[in-house]
């Protein structure tokens, strides 16, 4: 037997902070070693941080991440242990996302990254160039302050693999995994048994599964162990790190990480027997015959076992059931750790929420909750740097520290209603039984007189004052009116963010969080400026759907019981007047429905269609039960409005993303915000299929009556002349 173990991490790395990224790289080998293992793998581009974005264009962050990997080697840390470290690397002119396999206080080989992450939030190929050799490793010059340190002038360079004396190991880095020909295939038939994947993956809900099976699959029909380490966190912007560090073993997952922590550093360790691998290899006759004619890979040769012998103290790591989240859990969680990050490393010392009593912000405010609760358990169990973190957020005095989430959030979070003359009671009841059951410092504020004094100061300068619908205006006034509404709660939740810490006594601001959901942003149903326009938004790309199965699942699960009749209510925004012959609804303002709306969503971004195509789809989707002219109209509304309202996106709050359909223009969707509303083209060739539906349509519906009426011994132009009256009849 060849006994090895291996450690593998989820590291909350945070872009451009060298020093921070230093210590949690030192602790997760440290923890390595500790736990026996021979073998250790980060994150990637953990030692800059992988979000760094333009930061890598600087010869700075190249050269910081140098001297971070010099105190790595000339230290005790890569004493007796293979460590993988991930980081930029300039070779000739060119930029390259690597992986450095450092021993014993030497670089073994650079391994640089052969297939880019450049779709979705990605742009590694704005930083980076895909090393494109594959058939050679080429001779690195270190960089002069290196090798002088080192005492090593070069190393291997480019794709390849090392031979150990009892054990092959190669890398593959992240989006490789994922590709069409995937470099782990290639590598087994070469005699590769530990392949070891650095990646810098984002939460989305429902991914996980996706991501596992690929890893699964990756030694399933090939033999191999696989080890997967990961980001985990927010390192500075919109994603989060989801972690899972995990190892698998040919196609079973022996060890997992968590995927959503509170945790700066983990190590997940997994103890194997190589020679499972071999056997299974053996076994598989297509692998012989294909390994007997592999193209070859090179190799370098390194002077170091790594592998026990059999010795029955040593306890092997057995397949074990993966553990995945249900959509309403990733809500809670995801969310719930990114503002936690953003929190800590702000400066911040809290939030604001302007809370209305509505699905949306309830999620936010439930979400808070659920931080809290996750940062008192954390420090029940132990975490020290969580416990500082809080007990400084937190201004906590004389050794006292959180011990309950509603006295924790007292101190942390703001809620505030912000009701006017069109708010109904019953929202402003929800909101504030909703804050007593999280514990917020709870303010109730009608903006009444502020509103009032815009319409006067309005009325004074044109001599004209707005009137809503209901009360005989016109849609221009109806609108304007609602939008005063919301912009002055903006105004007034900034103002409250910074000033009320200060009443009360405490240090710092606290960062106002919108709470805007995906659905909304697409069809443009907020108001530019609004109270949704925040700091931050935990639930911007979240689609109604989804928040509302989490208020269901967090009235029971995170002991929020309001949050179950706030979810069975109705959506309206109540920036109208109600009457009793007149109630607002978002629903029926958005001419559409939210569930509709997702199906747009996924339409346009997932599968990437068109005014046409999407008309094309939603006429097989939704044929059943309506007519081709109307599921045009329904298209033709929706582009409507998602192209008028396109530049919201512009100054949409920064968002958690975490929905694959997400209209956020900075990073993920980038489209124009200037259209043709019209889409005169497009509708016009929409128009042209309804006609040909509409003509096919009446053929069959002859055709098929001409069939039943000969069957019944009636001729073929008498039926044709009595169906032609009605030909859609049978729609």
């Amino acid at each position: 037997m060849r006994l090895l173990k291996v450690a593998t991490c989820s590291l909350n790395q945070w872009a451009m902070d060298f020093d921070c990224n230093a210590n949690l790289i030192k602790e997760s080998i440290a923890k390595a070693k500790e736990a026996g293992a021979s073998v250790r793998l980060g994150p990637e581009l953990e030692i800059p941080g992988y979000g760094c974005e333009d930061h890598f264009l600087e010869l700075d962050t190249v050269n910081h991440s140098w001297e971070c990997l010099k105190d790595l080697l000339l230290g005790d840390w890569t004493d007796g242990i293979l460590c993988s470290f991930g980081m930029p690397v300039i070779i000739g002119q060119e930029r390259y996302n690597c992986q450095v396999f450092c021993l014993n206080r030497k670089i073994i080989m650079i391994r640089p990254k052969l297939c880019l992450a450049n779709d979705g939030n990605y742009r590694e190929l704005r930083w980076f160039t895909a090393w494109k050799r594959r058939d050679q490793l080429v001779d690195f010059q270190l960089p002069l302050e290196i090798s002088q340190a080192l005492g090593q002038k070069s190393v291997p360079f480019g794709y390849g693999f090392m031979k150990f004396q009892d054990t092959a190991i190669a890398a593959e880095v992240c989006e490789e995994l994922y590709t069409s020909d995937p470099p782990h295939s290639e590598l087994a038939l070469n005699g590769v048994e530990v392949i070891m994947n650095a990646s810098g993956s984002h939460h989305q809900l429902r991914k996980l599964d996706y991501r596992v099976h690929a890893l699964i699959g990756a030694t399933h029909t090939r033999g191999g162990v696989y080890m997967y380490s990961n980001q985990q966190g927010c390192d500075g912007s919109r994603l989060y790190y989801d972690g899972c560090a995990c190892v698998v073993v040919n196609g079973d997952v022996v060890a997992q990480g968590s995927q959503f922590s509170l945790k700066d550093v983990e190590v997940v360790v997994a103890q194997i027997d190589l020679d499972v691998v071999v056997s299974l290899r053996g076994s598989l006759s297509s692998f012989q015959e294909q390994a007997s004619y592999k193209t070859k890979v090179p190799s370098v040769e390194v002077p170091y076992s790594l592998c026990l012998p059999f010795n029955l103290k040593i306890c092997l790591s057995l397949p074990l059931k993966i553990k995945y989240h249900t959509p309403e859990e990733e809500i809670a969680f995801g969310p719930g750790c990114w503002l936690w990050d953003y929190l800590r490393r702000s400066g911040a010392s809290g939030f604001l929420l302007p809370l209305s009593g509505g699905a949306d912000s309830s999620s936010v405010a439930a979400i808070v909750g659920c931080m809290c609760q996750l940062v008192v358990k954390e420090i029940a169990n132990g975490d020290e740097q969580v416990k500082a973190d809080a007990i400084r957020i937190g201004n906590y005095k004389d050794g006292q520290y959180p011990i309950d989430s509603r006295e924790f959030a007292k101190r942390i979070f703001y809620t505030v209603f912000m009701g006017s003359e069109n708010s109904s009671e019953m929202t402003k009841s929800r909101a504030k039984v909703l804050a007593d059951e999280i514990g917020s410092w709870h303010l109730d504020v009608s903006i009444d007189v502020v509103v009032s004094a815009f319409l006067s100061l309005f009325q004074t300068l044109t001599g004209k004052r707005p009137q809503y619908k209901v009360d005989g205006g016109s849609n221009i006034e109806n609108l304007s009116l609602q939008n005063i509404q919301a912009r002055i709660r903006m105004v007034l939740a900034f103002m409250l963010a910074s000033l009320l810490p200060w009443v009360h006594g405490k240090p710092g601001f606290y960062l106002v969080l919108g709470s805007s959901n995906v659905d909304e942003g697409l069809r443009g149903y907020l108001t530019k400026y609004d109270c949704s326009s925040a700091d931050i938004n935990p639930i911007g790309s979240i689609s109604k759907q989804d928040l509302r199965a989490f208020l269901r699942w967090a009235a029971i699960h995170l002991g929020y019981p309001s949050l179950k009749d706030i979810e069975a209510a109705p959506p309206t925004a109540e920036l109208e007047p109600q009457r009793s012959d007149y109630s607002q609804l978002d629903e029926v303002d958005m001419g559409m429905t939210y569930e509709e709306l997702s199906v747009y969503g996924r339409l346009r971004k997932i599968f990437r269609c068109g005014p046409v195509s999407m008309f094309q789809n939603l006429c097989y989707r939704w044929g059943a039960k309506l007519t081709p002219s109307q599921v045009a109209e329904k298209v033709k509304y929706f582009f409507k409005y998602y192209s008028i309202n396109r530049h919201k996106m512009t100054v949409l709050t920064p968002s958690y993303h975490a929905e694959s359909y997400s209209p956020e223009d900075n990073r993920f969707d980038l489209r124009q915000f200037l259209y043709n509303a019209r889409w005169p083209y497009q509708f016009r060739k929409i128009d042209e299929l309804v006609s040909e539906l509409d003509v096919k349509d009446v053929k069959d519906y002859a055709a098929n009556d001409t069939m039943a009426a000969t069957s019944h011994g009636v001729s073929g132009m008498g039926v044709a002349a009595a169906g032609s009256g009605n030909p859609k009849a049978g729609f």
